[in-house]
């Protein structure tokens, strides 16, 4: 008779699983709050809504991943961040139509499960959601041999959220005038990520433990920093401003995010060199000669979220998002035009 075969010996071990819920299961109970109504282990996640203060509760739910900025992870062997990066993705999402995030859940998928290595990413899920109020209430980690090279895996998340119907921001008020209120990244955050790859590994020629005097540190620090999260501030500005546009600064940049919060009747007009741009982007575009305008394309070149306030608000929004230890800058206003995207020198 042939040799017995078991789902270990078919590349799926079972207690390497086990072994990795046990890991993560701090980091998880780190999130919960009194909502939570279920340990970790079930079938499914429960939360409880705390409805006080909303009349018609609008739930809000977004998905995302977080691209190749995880062959940075691979390449580094750091896996304690790249979850912020999938956390911040989905909330910062939500947050745009006026959301509170509720809960997150998380799924990975890799080849062969490392425990160590499943917790560390967890790990940075969990830190995430703490950072944006909302607990991880589940999640799902796939070991899948030979369909991920070894190393490797994939993650994606996905969040709801809950805003009471009249406070729901869609853009529709959005009118000349207008200031917008840009928000600083933390760097590149989780887009562009296969360019910058491109630019430094294959054109540059540079590494990841090359020191870079203009970032101040080496540049597998400055391409794996995490994500920045919008969420405290932008919330406790919206108990007393009202807000008329947010825009995530995701892929495609300030060209395809802007205008999708815009009216057919306005252009926003960004007046360049009122922020304080991370050098990051500097180094992008001298080293590949990369235009001004793919630049836009492509990056948040400093300015992770951007909000749309009557000029009247503008003052009192950037006091509360300093309280809140957040740096806002005016970099541009809405004018009349065709939900276009004016780069203006200043």
């Amino acid at each position: 008779m042939g040799e017995n075969i078991t789902y270990k010996s078919a590349g799926v071990d079972v207690e390497e699983g086990q072994k990795a819920v046990q890991l993560m299961k701090h980091h998880v109970k780190s999130t919960f709050n009194k909502n939570v109504l279920d340990d970790i282990g079930g079938f499914g996640g429960l939360f409880s809504l705390d409805l006080e203060g909303i009349k018609e509760p609008v739930l809000v739910s977004g998905t995302d991943g977080v691209g190749t900025k995880l062959k940075l992870a691979f390449m580094m062997d750091k896996h304690d961040t790249i979850g912020q990066d999938c956390v911040a993705m989905c909330v910062n999402d939500i947050l745009c139509q006026g959301a509170k995030p509720l809960f997150f859940l998380d799924y990975v998928a890799t080849g062969q499960l490392k425990a160590e290595k499943v917790a560390d990413i967890v790990k940075g899920v969990a830190l995430g959601c703490r950072k944006s109020g909302c607990a991880l209430i589940g999640g799902e980690t796939a070991e899948m041999p030979s369909f991920y090279a070894d190393g490797e895996y994939d993650m994606a998340g996905f969040t709801v959220g809950i805003v009471d119907k009249s406070k729901v921001i869609t853009g529709q008020n959005i009118k000349p005038g207008n200031k917008i209120i840009g928000l600083s990244s933390s760097g590149i955050h989780s887009n562009g990520y296969s360019l910058v790859r491109k630019l430094f590994f294959d054109v540059a020629n540079m590494g990841l433990e090359d020191w870079v005097d203009e970032l101040g540190k080496t540049l597998g620090e400055a391409l794996i920093e995490p994500t920045k999260i919008y969420v405290k501030p932008v919330l406790e500005a919206l108990k007393s401003i009202n807000i008329d546009g947010i825009v995530h600064i995701t892929g495609g940049g300030f060209f395809e995010n802007i205008p999708r919060v815009l009216p057919d009747n306005v252009d926003a007009k960004i007046d360049l060199g009122t922020w304080d741009m991370p050098p990051i982007f500097n180094l992008i575009q001298n080293k590949g000669n990369v235009e001004l305008e793919e630049m836009y394309k492509t990056f948040n070149m400093g300015i992770g979220m951007m909000l749309i306030v009557d000029a009247d608000d503008v003052d009192g929004t950037l006091e509360i998002l300093k309280s809140e230890g957040e740096q806002g800058y005016i970099i541009g206003e809405i004018i009349e035009g065709k939900r276009q995207v004016k780069l203006c020198q200043a």
